[in-house]
């Protein structure tokens, strides 16, 4: 432990931002309110700045309601079944209670993916055109639900250095300096990534390249972000080796440069 230094402690937020007799917002959720608006904002920017691909800032609104049920569905289901499977299969109810947390992004992920193949299909769109134009509006709520996560005292990080400046005490877990992952987290998944889908999207691509670049881009910065994140309980127990999230991240990376390639060589 640190001698004769000053340790930063984790502030013990109160979850719950605002009550109202019964009824208790919780900053988890106001993240993910704050993410769907940044989706819709950004959505309708785009496009009217990029028309050629074929959306109306009236779409963006049918894709957020489409994207929010793939997000909620599928984020809960994959925290189920990928990582508390035990738990929830003793306490059922449990699934139902997404207020207190436990969303999985890749389940999320490909909630998202089953949602935009159902909306392409109802319109006459192409998949992957879908999945371009949304890829690059997705990190911006990816970072805000890492924070959403540090508010929370959740999915904190792994024992730091004694010597690291910003190490931090999680009062509710030990007495050891650890990573602020979770900030870690929204930095890459979130403003880094945001910033290189935006700027490589800001001129017209070739098929599914943008949206190559987003399954390469989350999921190098997820298996980076892994290594200072305490690993969490899933289906292949705990691993300080590889992660659950590292193998889960691992398919995506494949695909995403096998797809980039791909159209490149096009």
């Amino acid at each position: 432990m640190r001698q004769n230094a000053v340790m930063l402690i984790y502030p013990q937020f109160d979850p719950v931002a605002i009550s109202l007799g019964p009824l208790a917002v919780r900053w988890y959720g106001l993240m993910y309110l704050a993410a769907f608006g940044a989706f819709w904002w950004l959505g309708r920017r785009r496009a009217l700045a990029q028309p050629w691909h074929g959306l109306n800032p009236q779409q963006v609104e049918d894709l957020l309601f489409y994207g929010v049920l793939g997000v909620v569905i599928g984020g809960r289901l994959g925290q189920v079944l990928f990582y508390e499977p035990a738990y929830y299969f003793a306490h059922p109810l449990e699934i139902l209670a997404v207020w207190k947390g436990g969303m999985s992004f890749h389940g999320g992920f490909l909630g998202v993916l089953v949602a935009m193949g159902l909306y392409a299909k109802k319109h006459g769109l192409g998949f992957w055109q879908l999945t371009d134009f949304i890829a690059p509006l997705v990190p911006v709520g990816l970072g805000l639900g890492r924070i959403g996560n540090f508010i929370n005292g959740e999915l904190w990080g792994r024992v730091a250095p004694d010597d690291l400046p910003w190490a931090m005490v999680f009062p509710h877990v030990d007495s050891l300096p650890r990573h602020p992952s979770q900030l870690y987290q929204a930095l890459g998944e979130g403003l880094l990534l945001f910033a290189l889908l935006w700027w490589f999207s800001s001129k017209r691509r070739p098929p599914r390249q943008v949206s190559a670049l987003f399954l390469v881009g989350y999921g190098v910065a997820r298996w980076v972000g892994e290594y200072f994140r305490e690993p969490d309980h899933g289906i292949f127990g705990v691993s300080y080796v590889v992660s659950m999230g590292q193998w889960l991240s691992l398919p995506m990376i494949l695909v995403g440069v096998f797809l980039f390639v791909r159209g490149i060589k096009k």
